[in-house]
């Protein structure tokens, strides 16, 4: 591989690694999710720095331009992050979709204690649960 493209492919991949390090730095990317991209960026960077293991993974692969196993490996590891992601988003929703149908729940539930006649549950009044008394209860009680 050429010195310019191997120069190249190391300027990508190292700008790679530190834009996620400052999104991370900044909290736009938790860690859980950066992980992933590190290790996408540092692998790429080993491709990129050594040149024997891309020369090497080429005729492996068949491929006569080594720089062209950068791009694949580039369009696997997107491949991998976009499936990663969508088993995330997945979960995501799912937990969503429980989450509303416990509050739909709860309001109904509320609804049908306030159409019993049901006092609203206040503190400090005769229908609040048991549990350890105020400071207004307390002083009233003499303690």
């Amino acid at each position: 591989m050429g010195s310019l493209v191997q120069l190249f492919a190391v300027a990508i991949s190292a700008a790679l690694l530190f834009v996620v390090i400052g999104l991370v730095r900044r909290r736009r990317l938790t860690e859980e999710y950066s992980f992933l991209w590190i290790v996408f960026a540092l692998a790429l960077l080993g491709l990129s720095l050594f040149r024997g293991v891309l020369d090497a993974v080429a005729r492996w692969l068949g491929i006569f331009y080594p720089p062209a196993v950068l791009l694949l490996m580039l369009i696997f590891f997107v491949f991998i992050a976009s499936l990663y992601f969508s088993v995330v988003i997945s979960r995501q929703r799912q937990q969503i979709e429980r989450l509303v149908e416990d509050q739909a729940i709860l309001e109904r539930e509320v609804a049908a204690l306030r159409d019993a006649g049901a006092a609203p549950i206040t503190r400090g009044s005769a229908g609040s649960p048991p549990g350890p008394p105020s400071s207004a209860n307390a002083a009233e009680s003499g303690s």
